[in-house]
């Protein structure tokens, strides 16, 4: 049984037969201790707080039964471990080659979770968005610059905090609506149109920090943890 945010997704899977609903991670409407198996891939670094992913990790931990096991898979801090580069840093050329041949065929295209693409007006575009936020804000002036940075894709992390851009290639845009969008250097007009970009939060891991999270908790113990492709992951066993 899947569950995920996104009602789209679920309604692809429904497509395909199999069981998924919408939930939040958070909240998972599933009756305590009745999970051989739970499966976190790519959420927990998207919550925002420590508190946040600590709950997460207890919520999945409450779904199994004793001796249930779970995984979960974060994102790295470390794309680069033991001298070897993630699938992440290497694929920059293989991005690059398609960002060229996208300029040049504007043919829709399904975008993926797992390479967001990216431009240099990232940044612009983020500063215009929180420009917007404050001239909202009743005029309060802020005490601190709260400003994230914006990760440029394929490259190592430099902080842990951060948000990545998400293109949406091959969306539509109906003539009436007003949908505010990025400028693609090089892009044809028809591709800008077709390439709204927003951002997405991500807390990269560092390495030991998901474990002491799960250790953390007194309902479960840590089986396995290892660096996977860019990923920090553990095993979990329900006591």
């Amino acid at each position: 049984v899947g569950c995920d945010r996104s009602k789209n997704l679920v309604d692809i899977c429904g497509a395909k037969h199999f069981q998924a609903f919408v939930c939040d991670a958070l909240s998972v409407p599933i009756r305590s201790g009745s999970c051989d198996a739970c499966i976190s891939i790519a959420v927990i670094h998207h919550f925002s707080t420590a508190e946040r992913r600590l709950a997460t990790i207890r919520e999945l931990a409450r779904l199994l039964r004793p001796g249930g096991t779970a995984l979960i898979y974060v994102w790295a801090m470390e794309q680069e471990y033991k001298n070897q580069k993630s699938k992440y840093l290497k694929e920059k050329n293989d991005s690059k080659k398609k960002d060229k041949e996208m300029n040049t065929d504007t043919a829709q295209r399904p975008f993926s979770d797992r390479g967001p693409d990216n431009s240099s007006q990232d940044s612009a575009w983020s500063d215009q968005l929180l420009n917007d936020l404050k001239d909202e804000s009743c005029g309060a002036k802020p005490v601190a610059d709260f400003r994230l940075p914006v990760h440029t894709n394929r490259t190592s992390f430099h902080s842990q905090d951060l948000l990545v851009p998400w293109h949406l290639k091959g969306g539509t845009k109906k003539k009436e609506e007003s949908v505010e969008t990025m400028s693609v250097p090089g892009g044809s007009k028809e591709l800008q149109e077709l390439s709204p970009v927003f951002h997405r939060y991500y807390h990269v891991f560092c390495e030991g920090e998901l474990e002491a999270v799960c250790s953390s908790l007194d309902c479960v113990r840590v089986r396995k943890s290892y660096y996977d492709q860019g990923n920090w992951c553990v095993i979990l066993e329900k006591l």
